[in-house]
């Protein structure tokens, strides 16, 4: 029994061994050595190192395995490196997890000392790999393998030397399963709850655990749990059975766990075996779908366990698995039919796709994969396969196909290998047939040709063109030879083609052959029967040119050939048979015309038939007549019968001939001319006499008939013309006027564009200079839209200014109630404003509304400050006269007024120059620096800002902010803080917020302190990331809207840099930028961007205001641009935004091209077209609205530096003010009566008599007048005018042809008449747009007399050199061309005007109603305030007996305190001159008036009264307001302000 067992061991163990060896053949796909050698070959660990590299790649390498393929082992046996090997397959093993328990020693396996060890561990090896799903399950082959009993004793014998125990190989699933890890372990224990569920049969427990993520399964499909339950099962059942049948001689403790029960990899194979033929269920019904998308996605699922598909072939898988399942008598591919077509589509596909690209070395390896399955596929000719289905591919897709199928690459190999069968077979051929021809048997050389392999096209078999096929070809093989460079290669050999074009050859001999025999019997037969009529048919069917057969010449041809037929004839003795025919000098061919024998051998016995006509013969007589035919009717030809002769065989030689005759004669045309002239004028004069006769014997007849013709012909004209200009009536007004306009136009383009345009076509477009109805309403319109705009724009600021100042008392009460009262008067001053009752009382008043006595004074007045308009030196100076303070009142006052905030072009172009002119002035006498103009506060920018920011430039400022800003506003989650110290404590708040628990980090903490946390540090990046992203808004906003930018603060900008670069020539291009930035920029959007507000940027509705949020993220942008415009690095204390360093520099350079282009203006004059004389053309005097409070202060400030403004004593300005004398007060300036002396409220009334504004028309003190000096400009245009008037009614073509030719009666009468009108509708003329009365009365002028003035006013414009009379005055004339040309470009300027200043009145309608909004805002308040006081007042006179308090009754008892007791409370500071232990003797009594908000303080030393001192409580709040903190009480007592305003609150306000 012992005995037994040991061999049923060692059989075991062979069974084992096997086991071992078929499961690594799979894995490492290579053969081992046999069972009972396995040990052995195992020994050196070369396979043992691939098997690592199989499961762990990244581990081992096959660079790293020694001695790879085994050659040092099977020369020299083991070497000790071999051992290395060994070590790696450990170390392998190791990093995958494999219990250690399981490893043999590196001497087990090297020395032999262990063998078994090492088989056993490449069991559990195998059974781990399994279960992480790396490689296939081992085999169980005990009882299913034979061994001899020789190679079990042998085994048995080896087991016995090695004298260990032999390892139980069926416990390796127990011993693995205690060895788990804590994951491992809970993969044992969700596969035991598997097969607990398993046995339990109920589908939805079984889906639970087969779900447990410790079960490390995969692809659990819910709607599958039956299938994968009876699965799952059945599976169990079996392995059950079979672990019962093994179990039987086996021990309970020898038993392994896993015997009974599925393993993990089991269940996994089970699920993949129940989801692949669910997925293959789900691809049977797609592919019956035909939907090739849906198709791909079945075939792409893992869980169909199919090869990888393409998306690109997705329609050749549906087609060819959809004709695939059609094909099947089920209808239905399994999973291993799906399998096997799948992987040759995808080949497929991938073939295709390598076609596609025309790769061809792509398409040889795809031929070459196994996977594609091709038969008959030779790789020999891969390159060849390939190149012939590039060829299909490129065909099919031409017509539409996108790939491809199996079938048709099949045919093509298919047709590809039979034609290589077929070259070779046709290689046999060709070289049996050169065989042939070198062998000179005829025989086997037509034989050879006539073999199918050979495809040798048109050879005759008939034994009689043998030797001529042997001839030819033997020729041609004997050329190619001796023509040859290398005769002893294969240039001895004719090839296939060489062959077929020496057939073709011998072919075409034999078709010359016969046609030649037909030729000669036919001709010399029908020459023996004399039969004329059928000569010219047979020529016709035996020539080969049949052109050459004329048929007119058919009797030619025949006596010609007969001839010579008759001459042969006669010298022939003996007559044979034979026909004899040579070709190419090198073939003679024989033909019998008794037998119809042919042969290309001479025959035996050869006698020629000498009589009669051979080919050539016949063929050289044919050639001679028709070229002797065609000679003779060359000349006369017509053009059909040259062509016919053209297509003869000698016709191109005889019109060669012909045309050189005909040039010839062309070369002599003079003579051959004189010959033709000579013979036609002959002819001709015989004619012309024979004519001149019959006329003069019919004199009388001839004249008649000329008559008639002529009269018929000419009405026949007429009528014609006339009735065509009937039938074209429209298109003849059509012409006429376009006719007229292109006049029109020329003289138009004359009047324009011409240096000096003729006085004629300046009368066309005179009449361009009058004044319409529509010209008048436009300019009341704008004079009156002015006015309005003024008045509002006058009535907003005041409005502002309350409302800013309300603003300040509100907030004073809610610190104060006492102030409760001055709010609601301030309140009923802005409700007057509100409702009108002082806009009413300063309607704009005109002259006439004043009294008479005044009315000069206020002319000079209108002609004072016309000097100051027009004049921009004296308002500049005054401006740099007169303090700060005092400018800036003055700027916002009276020179904005003065130019009608800038409401025309006019008033524009003024105050630019206004501008530009202090602007200058300031630069030259003020600026020391370059940097003076960006650090101080120059007054003319500030001004210039100011104005632009106005009512004028803020509708613009608005349309370029507007977007951006309000888009910052309105992003909620925009969060930007650049403070590091804010961010950290932001985010302690934060901590703290969220987890209830006060946080260990300190609260008060330094810049660097708070950027070591990187908390901090990221929410300051994320903060600097949106600062970019905002600021490239708010950038691009700016630079793309430079169109927007006013004209006028471009302008000054460019003013700016050129007088700085004037004064400083060192200047650098940057510096000068930076300067223009500071304007356009930080003064002039930088404010708006910061307090979107305050500048009317963006809409607030009452009591809506900008949150912290919002302003600090507006202000972060402001100061990010900031420094960008001035190329300012952040640096010092704002170091930590260095990393926005780089970006400021980026943005500076587009600031920099911003600002140089913003400063690319054209000036003022070019602008707005502009000059000093504008005036006097103007049809409307400019007109201004200003105060009276307005003009007796500009009157005070002019006196006062009237010696800085004007020093010269004849200055114009000093002329007016001597006029004007002293400054009026209000009552004088309106005159006596204006004011009721007695009225009590004369104060008040006058004051607002100040504020009334009146409208001066400005005019200029030097206007044109009778007997005043007249300057030659103002002839100029005086003399203009009278010109106009007399070309209006007397022509001529120049100005002095016209004053010198004496006017007409008619002439008189028409301008007598047009006076008239014009007199009605000056009439019609508002006052303020009429001309001079010295103008006035030379309109009324007769025509004569208007012209001598002319002749006086030209004479002296001459003397002063504005005319000359050597150009007939031209320069007058085209002075008024100029003004036509003005004209019209005034009427387009001045409805442009129109709409701008309906837009600005609009907008400012807009803002005053935002202002009402915030005055009805504050009156609710007010009104709520006020109940809230009557509510406590009524509180607190109500008495204990309930009767109230008269009113007034009560007053607040006087409190009295020590100086010392008030310097305790921190109220008193100290007093001047006096110790603090002083101030125990010092008493104060603060005592409450009968006025709210005013208290007397009494001060008292040693009880004497020393001063008294009245406090307002309002101006402590004010001071409070504006951070004062300390004031003086008595001139000597230092106070806190805010503990003073404490103080009285509690002691008097109960507060």
């Amino acid at each position: 029994m012992d005995e037994r067992r040991r061999q049923n061991i060692a059989y075991e163990y062979l069974c084992h061994l096997e086991e071992a060896k078929r499961w690594m053949e799979v894995c490492l796909v290579e053969e081992l050595p046999p069972t009972t050698e396995l040990e052995e070959g195992l020994r050196n660990g070369v396979y043992l190192a691939k098997l690592a590299k199989f499961f762990a790649p990244k581990m081992v390498s096959e660079k790293k395995i020694y001695d790879v393929e085994q050659t040092r082992y099977k020369k020299s046996g083991l070497h000790f490196r071999h051992t290395d090997n060994t070590v790696q397959w450990l170390r392998a093993m190791e990093s995958i997890g494999l219990p250690k328990i399981f490893y043999p020693e590196t001497t087990d396996v090297y020395d032999r000392k262990n063998i078994p060890r090492m088989i056993y561990c490449i069991h559990a090896l195998s059974l781990y790999l399994f279960k992480l799903g790396i490689a296939p399950q081992i085999q169980d082959l005990l009882g299913k393998v034979a061994f001899t009993e020789e190679e079990i004793s042998n085994m048995r014998k080896e087991l016995e030397k090695y004298g260990i125990q032999m390892p139980s190989f069926s416990k390796i699933g127990g011993i693995l399963a205690n060895e788990l890890s804590v994951d491992e372990a809970a993969l044992h224990a969700a596969v035991i709850a598997i097969n607990e569920a398993i046995e339990k049969g109920i589908a939805e427990q079984t889906i639970i655990t087969l779900r447990n993520p410790n079960a490390v399964l995969t692809l659990v499909n819910e709607n599958l749990a039956q299938e994968y339950q009876k699965e799952l099962w059945e599976a169990k059942k079996g392995k059950e059975e079979n672990a019962r049948l093994k179990n039987n001689c086996i021990s309970e403790e020898e038993r392994d766990a896993y015997e009974e029960l599925l393993t993990q990899a089991e269940i996994q194979s089970t699920i993949n075996k129940v989801n692949r033929l669910a997925a293959v269920d789900h691809i049977n019904a797609v592919i019956r779908e035909s939907n090739p998308e849906e198709t791909l996605l079945a075939l792409k699922k893992p869980e169909a366990q199919l090869p990888a598909v393409y998306p690109f072939a997705a329609a050749m898988y549906q087609t060819e698995l959809f004709n695939l399942q059609k094909q099947n008598a089920t209808n239905y591919l399994v999973h291993e039919e799906l399998l096997i077509a799948v992987e040759m589509l995808s080949a497929v596909a991938l073939l295709n796709q390598a076609l596609e690209s025309n790769d061809l070395v792509s398409v040889q390896n795809q031929l070459r994969s196994p996977k594609i399955g091709f038969n008959n596929l030779d790789e020999t000719y891969v390159e060849r396969y390939a190149n012939e289905l590039l060829s299909i591919k490129l065909e099919t897709s031409s017509q539409g196909q996108e790939n491809l199928s199996w079938n048709e690459i099949q045919n093509c190999i298919d047709m590809v290998n039979i034609q290589i069968q077929e070259e070779n077979e046709r290689i046999v051929a060709v070289e049996y047939i050169n065989e042939a021809i070198d062998e000179g048997n005829p025989v086997k050389t037509v034989e050879g040709l006539m073999l199918p392999t050979a495809k040798i096209k048109d050879v005759d078999p008939a034994p009689e063109y043998a030797q001529h096929y042997q001839d030819v070809l033997y020729q041609a093989k004997s050329q190619k030879a001796m023509y040859s460079q290398d005769p002893v290669s294969a240039s001895k050999i004719l090839w296939l083609d060489e062959i077929q074009h020496a057939v073709y050859e011998a072919n075409m001999h034999k078709d010359k052959a016969k046609h030649w025999v037909t030729l000669v019997i036919d001709v010399n037969q029908c020459l023996e029967k004399e039969n004329t009529s059928d000569i010219l048919s047979v020529l016709k069917s035996s020539v080969h040119n049949t052109n050459d057969i004329l048929p007119e010449c058919a009797d030619r041809y025949y006596d010609a050939l007969a001839k010579k037929k008759e001459q042969k004839s006669t010298s022939v003795s003996t007559e044979g048979s034979w026909l004899k025919l040579t070709l190419q000098e090198k073939y003679d061919y024989y033909y019998n015309v008794d037998s119809k024998e042919s042969s290309w051998v001479t025959p035996e016995s050869c006698l020629l038939k000498e009589s009669w006509l051979t080919g050539e013969e016949i063929e050289d007589i044919i050639e001679e007549v028709t070229a002797d035919y065609i000679r003779e009717k060359m000349w006369s030809a017509s053009e059909d019968m040259l062509l016919r002769f053209q297509a003869t065989s000698s016709g191109p030689l005889l019109r060669k001939d012909y045309e050189a005759r005909k040039s010839f004669l062309y070369e002599q045309e003079e003579h051959v001319v004189k010959i033709q002239a000579f013979w036609k004028g002959h002819k001709q004069r015989i004619a012309y006499i024979d004519r001149r006769q019959t006329f003069i014997d019919h004199i009388p007849s001839v004249v008649k008939i000329q008559s008639w013709f002529r009269m018929i012909i000419a009405r026949k004209n007429y009528l014609s013309r006339l009735q065509y200009f009937r039938d074209h009536k429209n298109e003849i007004v059509k012409i006429q006027s376009l006719l007229r306009a292109n006049k029109a136009r020329d003289d138009y383009k004359t009047l324009v564009g011409s240096e000096n345009p003729p006085l004629t076509v300046i009368r066309k477009f005179v009449h361009l200079l009058d004044q319409s109805d529509l010209d008048f309403q436009e300019e009341l319109e704008v004079a009156r839209l002015r006015g309005e705009v003024v008045t509002k724009i006058r009535g907003n600021q005041q409005l502002e200014k309350d409302l800013n100042l309300m603003d300040i008392k509100i907030g004073l009460l809610v610190k104060n109630r006492i102030t409760l009262e001055d709010v609601i008067s301030h309140r009923t001053k802005l409700n007057k404003k509100k409702g009108g009752e002082i806009l009413n009382n300063t309607d704009n008043q005109g002259i006439k509304s004043l009294s008479k006595e005044r009315r000069k004074t206020l002319e000079t007045y209108q002609q004072l400050f016309y000097l100051l308009q027009t004049n921009p030196l004296y308002l500049a100076k005054l401006i740099f006269q007169m303090p700060q303070n005092k400018s800036t009142k003055f700027m916002d006052t009276v020179i904005f007024t003065l130019y009608n905030y800038a409401s025309n072009q006019r008033e524009e172009y003024l105050l630019l120059k206004l501008f530009k002119t202090a602007l200058e002035e300031e630069i030259k006498s003020k600026v020391d620096q370059v940097q003076d103009i960006v650090t101080g506060n120059p007054t003319v920018i500030k001004m210039v800002v100011s104005f632009n920011r106005g009512a004028r430039g803020q509708n613009t400022l608005r349309q370029l902010l507007s977007p951006v800003v309000k888009e910052i506003i309105d992003d909620k989650s925009l969060i930007i803080n650049t403070s590091p110290v804010d961010v950290y404590k932001a985010w302690v708040n934060q901590l703290e917020t969220q987890t209830g628990e006060a946080s260990n980090l300190p609260y008060d903490v330094t810049t660097e302190q708070a950027l070591t946390y990187p908390e901090v540090k990221n929410k300051l990046e994320a903060s600097n990331e949106n600062l970019r992203r905002v600021t490239d808004k708010v950038l691009n906003s700016i630079i793309s809207s430079l169109d927007l930018l006013p004209y006028g603060l471009r302008y000054i900008a460019k003013v700016l840099k050129n007088s700085i670069h004037e004064k400083f020539p060192d200047a650098t291009e940057d510096e000068l930028l930076k300067i223009v930035g500071n304007l356009l920029y930080y003064r002039y959007m930088n404010p708006a961007i910061v307090a979107p507000d305050g500048f009317d940027i963006i809409d607030l509705t009452a009591g809506g205001q900008i949150n912290s949020d919002q302003r600090r993220n507006l202000g972060s942008v402001a100061k990010v641009l900031q420094h960008a415009a001035s190329n300012k690095l952040f640096e010092g204390e704002n170091e930590h935004l260095s990393s926005m360093n780089n970006y400021l520099s980026e943005t500076y350079q587009k600031f920099r091209k911003y600002f140089k282009e913003a400063c690319d203006v054209p000036e003022p004059e070019e602008k707005f077209n502009m000059d000093k004389y504008t005036d006097v053309v103007t049809v409307s005097k400019p007109v201004i609205y200003i105060s009276i409070e307005e003009i007796i202060s500009t009157h005070s400030l002019l006196l006062e530096h009237q010696e800085a403004i004007a020093p010269e004593k004849h200055d114009s300005l000093n002329e007016l003010l001597e006029l004007l004398g002293e400054v009026p007060h209000v009552e004088s300036f309106l005159g006596e009566g204006a004011i009721d002396p007695n009225d009590p409220n004369k104060a008040n009334t006058l004051n607002q008599l100040s504020k009334t504004e009146i409208s001066l028309s400005l005019t200029s003190k030097y206007d044109l007048r009778d007997g005043e000096a007249i300057d030659g400009q103002s002839l100029m245009i005086k003399t203009k005018k009278l010109i106009i008037d007399v070309i209006r009614n007397q022509p001529g073509n120049t100005l002095t042809e016209i004053l010198g030719t004496p006017a007409t009666t008619q002439q008189e009468t028409d301008h007598a008449t047009d006076m008239v009108s014009r007199a009605i509708k000056d009439s019609k003329t508002p006052e303020e747009m009429k001309h001079s009365q010295s103008m006035v009365e030379d309109a009324q002028l007769p025509l004569e007399q208007k012209k001598r003035k002319i002749q006086r006013n030209l004479r002296t414009l001459e003397q002063m050199g504005h005319v000359s009379s050597k150009n007939k005055y031209q320069d007058i004339l085209n002075e008024i061309a100029k003004d036509i040309r003005n004209q019209r470009i005034y009427r387009k300027l001045r409805k442009a005007e129109l709409v701008k200043l309906q837009q600005t009145l609009e907008a400012l309608n807009e803002k005053a109603t935002f202002y009402e909004e915030q005055i009805n805002y504050y009156d609710t308040y007010i009104k709520t305030c006020l109940d809230n006081l009557k509510i406590k007042n009524s509180r607190r006179s109500i008495k204990l007996d309930g009767k109230g308090e008269p009113k007034g009754s009560r007053r607040a008892k006087p409190v009295k305190y020590t100086a010392a007791k008030l310097h305790e409370k921190g109220v008193l500071l100290g007093i001047d001159d006096l110790q603090t232990n002083q101030f125990k003797n010092v008493t104060f009594d603060i005592i409450s008036t009968e006025d709210v908000g005013i208290f007397d303080v009494k001060s008292k030393f040693l009880g004497v009264e020393m001063e008294k001192v009245q406090l307002n409580i309002q101006d402590l709040l004010e001071m409070q307001y504006e951070g004062v903190a300390v004031m003086k009480m008595f001139d000597k007592v230092k106070v806190n302000v805010n503990l003073l305003i404490y103080l009285l609150n509690k002691k008097f306000y109960g507060k």
